[in-house]
Formats: structure tokens, sequence, C-alpha cells
């Protein structure tokens, strides 16, 4: 149940709130034109989206587009009460305060996904940044819509040079430019990005069990079967192709690591990426 309840409205609209809750509760997020920055300052936090959860440990965050939402966020299994921070981004109210252009956080990304929830993992000047909301919260008469507009800033500022910034302006660009791919589009488009199979499956806005299921569906195959095939047999066609370095093409084709490339290639094609290249070469 929630035992405590406050909010700062900018131009009409909710900007800022903090929830005090106590076990059990569920917090329901609309479905809306708009996204949320939620920080827990107190318990852990469990979102549901689906078949699967989120958990948000204390001074921890979450980013959501709530345009695909009406999810909720519950108590964990732990007894302790919860305390939450929620900035509200309004696209009105954006482009209000951005009269001339809207921050490339916000324009369309490159990125072929449709993620739309991201957890954001510690960060100190975030943390600082909610101690001042705090301080707002708790000193309503010291506020004005000047202050509001800089806080508002200051927080794209400061998700916008996080390490989950890409995935961030995946999320936001939404508000203006909603785009939805296919899960065969999304596949193809990162065959050859260095990611895992639970990040791949994020970017479909799928749980990993339910990705999997999908993936087979599909494309008759596993996911770590099929992409390191098609990763192969790119690595095979560059290696006639070019001239890169054995270690750049391993790169470009999503392989991290030289010796299980060179391994995983000897597998397949019973020799080194260097002895394939030569003896292509020489038959030519």
């Amino acid at each position: 149940m929630v035992t405590e309840y406050k909010k700062i409205d900018l131009f009409g609209k909710t900007l800022i709130q903090k929830v005090d809750l106590e076990p059990p509760f569920e917090f329901t997020f609309p479905v809306a034109e708009q996204a949320c920055f939620l920080y827990v300052l107190e318990g852990e936090m469990q979102y549901q989206s689906n078949d699967s959860q989120i958990n948000i440990p204390t001074r921890h965050s979450l980013l959501l587009n709530c345009i695909n939402s009406g999810k909720q966020i519950h108590h964990s299994t732990h007894n302790n009460n919860g305390q939450i921070v929620i900035v509200t981004f309004h696209p009105d109210l954006l482009k209000k305060i951005y009269e001339r252009e809207l921050p490339l956080i916000f324009q369309q990304s490159n990125t072929i996904s449709n993620q739309w929830s991201k957890e954001i993992n510690n960060d100190f000047l975030i943390q600082k940044y909610i101690e001042s909301l705090l301080f707002y919260l708790e000193n309503p008469s010291l506020i004005n819509d000047e202050i509001l507009i800089l806080k508002l800033k200051e927080i794209i500022l400061l998700l916008s040079q996080t390490q989950e910034a890409e995935t961030i302006q995946v999320i936001l660009s939404q508000l203006f430019s909603p785009t939805s791919y296919t899960f065969r589009q999304i596949i193809e488009a990162n065959l050859f990005s260095q990611i895992s199979i639970d990040e791949l499956a994020q970017k479909t806005n799928l749980s990993l069990s339910s990705f999997k299921r999908e993936f087979k569906k599909i494309y008759n195959d596993s996911p770590a079967s099929y992409i390191k095939t098609k990763r192969l047999e790119r690595a095979a066609e560059l290696l006639l192709i070019s001239d890169e370095r054995i270690t750049d093409i391993a790169f470009d084709c999503g392989f991290n690591d030289l010796t299980n490339f060179t391994k995983s290639f000897h597998d397949k094609y019973k020799t080194t990426p260097t002895n394939y290249r030569s003896r292509l070469k020489k038959d030519q």
C-alpha cells in the first residue's frame, strides 16, 4: 500500500513523484504517450512485463516507455518497505522546453530494436541528482518553473552520458518517432553485433524463454547455433575477399575473442582461418 505520496508539477503535468510503499504493494504504470525514469531509493522492486521481470535493487533505476506499458512494479520477496522517485517525460513538455531542436537522445536511433525498458546501473551523478529532487520535494516553496526545467534537462543529460545511452535513445526516441520492427528484422540487423543472446532477446522485447521459442519457430534452430553459423560463414567470406587482419575479421563478425573464433572456425572448416585463407588464394 502507498503510505506517502508527493509530487511536483510543471506546466500542469506531473514531473516528479515520490512514493513510499509498504508491502504487499503494486504500483501500476499508465499506458500513455510518456516515458518514466524510476529510481529505487529503498527496498528492492520487481518490474513485471508479460512473462518476464526486471529486478531493480536499491539505488538503481529503470527507464520505461509508457506507450507500451500498463505493467506494474511490486515488492520483492523481502518484507521491507519501498521508496521510489519517478521523473516523467511528456512529449509536449519536452517540445516546449526545447524550442529549437530536441536533444539527440530523443531523435530516431539507427539501432534496430523494439526494446522499451532498460534497467540502469548505479551512477554517482544520478544518485546526487535524486538527492537534489528530494530536497525540493521536502521544500516545495523553493521550487519554480525555471528550476524544474533545469532539473528535467539535467536528468536527460545524465542519461545520455551513461553506458546504456544507446538503448536509452531507442526507448526515448519512440516518444516522437514510433517504430516497430519484425522479429526477423531485429535478428538480421544484429547478427554480427557483439551482444549476448539475452541482450538480443531484450531488443525483441521478449523474455529469454519466449525469445528462444520464437527463434526456433522461425529459423528451426537455436539462437546460439544459428548465429554462430552465420558469423563463421561471414568470416570465411571475408577471409577470401578481403585483406583484413584475422583479428579484425573476427571482431567484425561478432566474435570478441580470437581464441574462441579460431576454435569455432576450425570445428566448422577443419582448418585454421590462416590456412583457410592461404589455401583458397593459392587455388585461385
